[in-house]
């Protein structure tokens, strides 16, 4: 079972409520650098969740602010103490995705838009091994083996009764037609989709090219939320630049796109129905 404990999100919820806490105050960055003789950059790095703050960094800044609140000390203390701590994620190394990671294993809702590929958190391990190895470039067999643990251990958190996953995704229908791996591999995928889409807290609905234009055309987009904040994040994966996007405007936009997406995409049970279907045109390849 996946970890529940996440200190890289603790770590940039502690320094949005730094930044918070400084705004307050009416003090510039600049100043607080200035006046606990520190850099600028440490303390952009300590609000934007880069760095692990150290309890001796929120007794110097909430004395700063004018804090009085020996509660809301004590929890930026814990905090504190949990930021520096290290998440399951990196046993397994360097890992391009580990922000996201660290997100994703502490959201408890994601919204997915997806028109090229099944997502992560759905795919079977023979789907997943081809998508990592014949997407990345220069990757050793060893480094393949290590992505696709990683990505078969985020998995888990979609099974964890306890803290369950509500994860809303909307497939563009090229994502069923386009043939990874082989027919076979892609029946077997198609089947889990099914299976995994049938019950809650999943929900999975297929975008018909009928639908024409639509607000997804730009990409895929995923919408994480979590239950001890109300602030979201927008994830954007590129190839060497993904985009984390956390402004209330931002995250509302592509709230708005989704339910957009929603709307147009066809409905759990038809969307299951598309999918038997293209099941059925790989079954028919297998054979031949």
């Amino acid at each position: 079972m996946a970890a529940t404990f996440n200190p890289t999100v603790r770590r940039r919820r502690l320094g949005a409520e730094l930044r918070r806490l400084r705004q307050a105050s009416g003090l510039k960055s600049s100043e607080v650098a200035e006046r606990l003789m520190v850099s600028q950059p440490k303390i952009s790095h300590l609000e934007n969740g880069n760095r692990a703050v150290s309890p001796r960094d929120v007794r110097d800044l909430c004395a700063l602010y004018g804090v009085t609140d020996q509660q809301v000390l004590a929890t930026l203390l814990a905090m504190a103490a949990e930021s520096g701590q290290r998440g399951w994620w990196h046993t397994y190394g360097d890992l391009p995705q580990s922000v996201y990671i660290a997100l994703e294993t502490d959201a408890t809702s994601l919204h997915i838009y997806e028109p090229m590929l099944i997502p992560d958190l759905l795919q079977t391990p023979a789907y997943a091994h081809t998508v990592i190895e014949e997407t990345i470039p220069e990757l050793t067999a060893e480094q393949a083996a290590t992505r696709l643990k990683v990505r078969l251990r985020r998995q888990h958190r979609i099974y964890n009764p306890a803290r369950p996953l509500h994860l809303s995704a909307v497939l563009d229908e090229s994502v069923l037609h386009r043939v990874v791996g082989s027919p076979e591999i892609m029946r077997e995928q198609l089947e889990h989709l099914n299976a995994i889409g049938a019950e809650p807290p999943i929900a999975v609905q297929v975008l018909p090219y009928t639908a024409g234009a639509h607000a997804g055309l730009s990409g895929q987009f995923s919408i994480l939320r979590f239950a001890d904040s109300p602030a979201g994040v927008v994830y954007v994966e590129r190839f060497g630049s993904d985009l984390y996007l956390e402004k209330p405007s931002e995250v509302r936009d592509f709230g708005m796109m989704h339910d957009q997406l929603q709307a147009k995409a066809l409905d759990a049970a038809g969307s299951r129905d598309v999918v038997a279907d293209v099941i059925k045109t790989y079954i028919d390849a297998a054979r031949y």
